[in-house]
């Protein structure tokens, strides 16, 4: 893919294993095949190597996670966006992102669906009481990150890359190419999600879903927000998607612009993981 500006890369050897925060309250698995396995996945963030100056240079780590300590959360990928273009890549990806989500459940990671503003499809399903009867848990007060500049791209017109298309509320559920599994969690709360995650011991949050440069990045359960609670964010930055029309600036492709809003979420906010990385490790998993 090409992009405005010529990407420099660096390979870092890193790494991290992060420790136990509290006990493991583990959800039922009903299957009784779930297992615990430490997975090994290399992550992408963006450094500045030299401290005299401001340039940025894309930078690799290896970090090792206890599948146990770890949730997947899916964010917005409803049935159906106003903007036709969205609906078509959230479909792509919702068929890349389930064989994902199945590897993850067989080791013990949490799988949360959040898809905003449809909690009342879901009323009184397990998945919803399991949010709602969680033990509610008040977040830490905020850690504020490095000032953030505005993003590389301009969404003011509402990122829609299909002409024609008129903003409306067209999602009503989660995509049914996304199965809603006994155990999985589901929530548009970021204090309800947070409450999920400290009652079952997970320091770690995978995002995957839509969209990187509006939903992802705001809402309450999303990667600023779960940042500035103290919860470490991955973002898959191949099963997720931008709002932008290439028409606006800065004028390149919809793949190149959602490539500049990760490499923003990167450099400010979390480190990325590609999904075939994730799932190699899920599926060889120690």
């Amino acid at each position: 893919m090409l992009l405005p500006q010529k990407m420099k890369t660096a390979k870092i050897s890193l790494l991290f294993v992060l420790a136990p925060c509290m006990a493991m309250i583990a959800l039922p698995n009903l299957s009784g095949t779930a297992r615990i396995v430490e997975l090994h996945i290399t992550l992408r963030t963006w450094v500045h190597p030299f401290k005299n100056s401001r340039e940025w240079t894309a930078a690799s780590f290896d970090q090792t996670i206890p599948s146990n300590q770890m949730a997947v959360v899916i964010c917005d990928m409803w049935d159906k966006h106003w903007c036709k273009g969205a609906t078509t890549r959230v479909e792509g990806l919702a068929r890349r992102m389930q064989p994902v989500l199945e590897e993850a459940r067989a080791k013990s990671i949490l799988i949360i669906h959040a898809p905003s503003e449809t909690m009342s499809y879901y009323a009184n399903t397990p998945g919803r009481l399991l949010a709602e009867q969680a033990v509610k848990v008040n977040p830490p007060a905020a850690i504020l990150p490095t000032k953030e500049p505005q993003l590389p791209i301009d969404d003011t017109d509402g990122g829609c890359d299909t002409a024609g298309d008129k903003q409306y509320k067209a999602w009503h559920r989660e995509t049914p190419l996304l199965k809603i599994e006994p155990g999985d969690v589901i929530s548009d709360d970021g204090h309800e999600i947070y409450s999920v995650l400290r009652e079952h011991g997970i320091n770690t949050v995978v995002m995957m879903g839509v969209h990187a440069n509006m939903c992802i990045l705001n809402r309450s359960f999303g990667i600023r927000q779960m940042t500035t609670w103290g919860m470490h964010c991955i973002l898959v930055r191949d099963l997720t998607d931008a709002m932008y029309n290439p028409a606006s600036a800065p004028h390149v492709s919809h793949s190149a612009g959602t490539e500049l809003v990760i490499e923003h979420i990167e450099k400010f906010w979390s480190p990325s993981v590609l999904s075939d990385d994730l799932l190699k490790q899920l599926r060889t998993g120690s």
